[in-house]
């Protein structure tokens, strides 16, 4: 059974960094393109960044390009999301995802998610 599951969500401050973790069972990482996604309230779910199996290609919404940061840990079972510089804009349930075809990240139909964390930016 496949579970991903994201930790490092909470409540900060405009301006303040944060650094979104997410590890996987069931699923070896090395292998799949994997990616963030966010949710805000009454809004659609939104691709925030993604990177490709092999590490070096990587995409970024515009909203946050410049200011987050994806990488992942290639021995292991971890991606990462660094969020800095954040805005009251990104308050989010941001999730992570991955899929062994690229195009399913960006057209936003990976196959496997994970629950999610929340992350509230204070003005």
């Amino acid at each position: 059974q496949v579970q991903l599951v994201e930790s490092g969500g909470g409540l900060v401050q405009a301006g303040d960094s944060v650094r979104l973790s997410c590890a996987a069972s069931g699923l070896d990482f090395v292998d799949y393109n994997l990616a963030w996604f966010r949710q805000a309230p009454g809004k659609e779910r939104e691709l925030v960044a993604a990177i490709d199996w092999s590490g070096t290609g990587t995409y970024y919404h515009h909203s946050v390009s410049g200011r987050f940061f994806i990488s992942r840990d290639r021995p292991g079972r971890t991606l990462y999301l660094r969020l800095n510089s954040l805005e009251p804009e990104d308050t989010a349930v941001y999730y992570c995802a991955a899929s062994d075809n690229w195009g399913r990240v960006m057209g936003g139909r990976p196959e496997y998610w994970g629950q999610g964390t929340q992350v509230t930016v204070s003005s």
